[in-house]
């Protein structure tokens, strides 16, 4: 069935993007081209001249955890000064809500200073969303019997980088984090108040980077390489409901093999240690990487995950993707790698502004398909 989805998928993307004859019923290319710039949606270029190039996309989305909504993206792209060798930032302002009860709001800022000298990433989100727990480690995971509960959540996390040689930035933050499980019933399925925090965590930590970056574009490269490095510590003293420490790795490689096809591969390691609550813990599948399970299920001390993807720029605004990747998980690293969890799939891409996708997934796992509609590419 999952082989079968995937070859609908296939099939649609091939439809889009296919010069085929335009039916008379449809709005030219013309005819929605300038239905978008009215939105901010130019395709050709990007005008800073007024401060903030904004972008209005209305439209649906859909994951495993939220299944069908409705959201709207406001997406700007600006220059902090009129250096040209200061990349684009770009400011992304998102509502959604959901048929589950899901609703909320996201922002994600990339912000270039002085030739790209500092740099401020800020992530925030407070979202209220019915989901599910199935408990730690990759037995529970597999495991049908999962407990509902609705997360009501707050999280921030800014920080800041200073280029210390070229292509290399260290920077330091702060993150902070409350999470409040409600919806709860009391059973004997009541495992979340079985956890040693229970239904409410409050997190909050300090937190040092490295990152040595040299992609042309940081929303969706073309051609270059990342690699960093977080940890953040967590400790009651700096307000933290838990003393407990994060370790991030990651590592993108981006090809260009032509104009239009671009491969981009991703090795990522995620690892946790001490008192680590239960919300707080790594864990696999989202609509960045893992594509296809459902986010929480797998959950851990240490996670490890790769993948590799081919993008592919089509007729028009349309483009298309395939990828395939693998996880793992463990209460320590040295046991990463005894569970391997596949995914693989397709996704269709509709180019908003200048490098700017939407994008439709469509994940496969193990058991398991998620789908995925999204701004912006996954990693």
């Amino acid at each position: 069935m999952t082989r079968r989805a995937l070859a609908h998928a296939l099939t649609l993307s091939a439809a889009l993007a296919a010069p085929a004859a335009h039916a008379d019923w449809l709005p030219s290319r013309d005819t929605v081209d300038g239905w978008l710039a009215k939105l901010g949606g130019d395709d050709q270029a990007v005008d800073t001249s007024n401060g903030i190039d904004w972008g209005l996309l209305p439209g649906p989305f859909y994951t495993p955890e939220t299944s069908l909504g409705l959201g709207v993206a406001l997406v700007g792209l600006y220059r902090t000064d009129g250096d040209d060798a200061t990349p684009l930032s770009s400011l992304t302002l998102m509502g959604f809500a959901s048929v589950t009860g899901t609703f909320g709001a996201k922002i994600d800022n990339y912000a270039y200073f002085n030739g790209d000298t500092q740099r401020l990433f800020v992530h925030g989100s407070v979202v209220n969303q019915p989901t599910k727990y199935w408990g730690i480690g990759y037995a529970a995971g597999r495991d049908d019997d999962d407990q509902d509960y609705t997360s009501k959540s707050a999280d921030l996390w800014p920080q800041l980088y200073q280029r210390i040689a070229p292509s290399l930035w260290a920077g330091v933050g702060w993150r902070v984090s409350q999470m409040q499980a409600t919806a709860l019933h009391d059973d004997s399925n009541n495992r979340i108040h079985d956890t040693a925090d229970g239904p409410s965590v409050f997190s909050s930590g300090a937190s040092l980077h490295l990152l040595h970056d040299t992609r042309d574009f940081v929303q969706n490269p073309a051609r270059g390489h990342v690699l960093s490095v977080d940890a953040a510590a967590y400790r009651p003293g700096l307000g933290s409901d838990d003393h407990f420490d994060t370790l991030t790795a990651r590592y993108g490689q981006y090809v260009s093999i032509s104009d239009k096809t671009i491969i981009a591969y991703e090795l990522y390691g995620d690892f946790r240690s001490g008192d680590v609550p239960w919300n707080e813990l790594s864990s696999l599948g989202s609509d960045e990487r893992m594509r296809g399970y459902y986010e929480g299920r797998y959950r851990d001390r240490d996670t490890l995950s790769t993948q590799i993807e081919w993008r592919q720029q089509l007729a028009w605004r349309h483009g298309m993707v395939l990828w395939a990747g693998a996880g793992t998980l463990a209460s320590r690293p040295s046991d990463l790698g005894t569970h391997i969890l596949p995914t693989f799939g397709a996704g269709y891409r509709f180019m908003f502004k200048p490098r700017v996708n939407v994008r439709l997934d469509l994940g496969v796992g193990r058991d398991s398909v998620g789908f995925y509609f999204q701004v912006g590419e996954a990693y």
